[in-house]
């Protein structure tokens, strides 16, 4: 196998912690450094940091320290994305694996910042690929596979369901995600982000499908309401305001839809109206001359879910790493990857 691929972790929260604990396991890397933001954290030992053993390796804010230990790969996990950040490590020569949005398909990226990103690695002869659960597997790497036995594609829906309140946190769930606002307040909510997540992602399934997409998508946003008080983790929210929310993305071809993705978020099942929700997991239909239906669900006992969630995002970006780091320069979507063979031994 050769000498481990050095890793960098960027960014060491819940799900940065999973992604570090794979590496340290991980039989081809090796967990070199930590990028931490916060002060409490900077000088810590990064395997502190994510609930393992000391390794001898103290975390850093500084981008030059980073660059410094010359690894092979950064896992690039920040709540926000820094594009001098991510463009010094790629000239720097180091690949990128990240959970970033911006980075799915490079089509659907701002031209300004896609030439950037493209300089930047055509400088440092180094690659980024973008990939996660949702969006990720289960909007690209997955339905490739299945639709691997079909010959016509008429219509792919994927329904996610996810009871956020394990996932999220207090702040996640009333401030940012707007569970327990009143239906009118909510409707003024701008869903963007989360549209342009999808859309993203979607346009690289498409492609890598040879599937002609229409530049413009069709979003809808619907609500239910909670039929009775519902308990978060502190608050409690009121029965009659929002909690389900579900936001569908389509994407046509010749005007008909051919792709859509569909969140099915709530708090709570006790909502009116009453949707046909599946514990958290997902649903994915495929219409076509194969007709394919697969329900994906999370068996885990209640205790286990808040350690056990993050996972789910981390772990394909450390699988990952290996594929990457022997790809050539660019911007790569999941098609263009080979596929992605987990080493578990």
């Amino acid at each position: 196998m050769g000498e481990p691929l050095r890793v960098v972790q960027w960014a060491t929260g819940t799900v940065g912690a999973a992604a570090m604990r794979a590496v340290i396991d991980h039989p081809e890397l090796e967990l070199v450094g930590a990028k931490v933001y916060s002060e409490s954290k900077e000088g810590r030992d990064i395997g502190e940091l994510c609930g393992r053993p000391p390794l001898g390796i103290k975390a850093t804010r500084d981008l030059q320290a980073i660059i410094a230990l010359k690894p092979d790969c950064v896992l690039y996990m920040p709540e926000s994305t820094i594009l001098d950040d991510v463009c010094a490590l790629l000239e720097a020569g180091i690949n990128i694996s990240t959970t970033r949005a911006e980075f799915f398909f490079a089509d659907r990226m701002d031209p300004a910042v896609r030439e950037r990103v493209e300089a930047a690695c055509k400088a440092g002869n180094s690659s980024i690929h973008a990939s996660g659960s949702s969006p990720g597997f289960i909007t690209e790497a997955l339905p490739i596979a299945v639709l691997s036995l079909s010959r016509r594609l008429d219509l792919l829906v994927i329904d996610e369901f996810a009871n956020c309140v394990d996932g999220c946190s207090e702040e996640m769930l009333v401030g940012i995600m707007g569970f327990g606002e009143a239906p009118e307040v909510f409707a003024k909510r701008v869903h963007e982000d989360r549209d342009e997540v999808f859309k993203h992602s979607l346009a690289a399934l498409a492609a890598g499908l040879k599937i002609d997409l229409e530049d413009d998508f069709d979003f809808e946003t619907e609500v239910a309401l909670a039929t009775e008080d519902t308990k978060l983790h502190t608050s409690t929210i009121p029965a009659g305001s929002v909690a389900g929310q579900r936001v569908t993305v389509t994407g046509k071809r010749n005007g008909e839809p051919i792709m859509r993705f569909r969140s099915n978020w709530f708090v709570t099942t006790a909502l009116e109206p009453r949707w046909d929700v599946l514990p958290d997991g997902w649903r994915v239909n495929i219409h076509g001359d194969t007709p394919v239906q697969l329900d994906i669900s999370f068996p885990m006992p209640i205790e286990e879910r808040q350690a056990t969630l993050p996972n789910l995002t981390a772990h394909r970006p450390v699988n990952s790493v290996p594929y990457i780091c022997a790809a050539g320069p660019g911007l790569l979507t999941t098609a263009q990857l080979p596929q992605v063979v987990p080493n578990l031994g």
